[in-house]
């Protein structure tokens, strides 16, 4: 299954730097386009990989739930 993902490209002086809105964390820069949309394949098949650890991790962790009522003080007026 191929997944589509966005990526934003944003030129900076000599510098492009890019990021996957969709992946937190994916992101990159590089001196020329080539070299960038390299890097940021790189960046998104280790966010993805690092994304597939920790959900596996969390499987595993005990959760308990519970209500939580929290009262919060009245404003103050000045």
């Amino acid at each position: 299954m191929r997944q589509k993902y966005t990526a934003v490209v944003k030129k900076d002086g000599n510098w492009y730097m890019a990021w996957i809105k969709e992946v937190p964390g994916a992101t990159t820069q590089a001196r020329t386009f080539d070299e960038l949309r390299e890097n940021l394949l790189d960046a998104l098949s280790l966010m993805l990989e690092e994304n597939q650890r920790l959900a596996a991790m969390k499987k595993s962790y005990q959760v308990n739930r519970n209500a939580l009522r929290i009262s919060m003080p009245e404003s103050v007026e000045a």
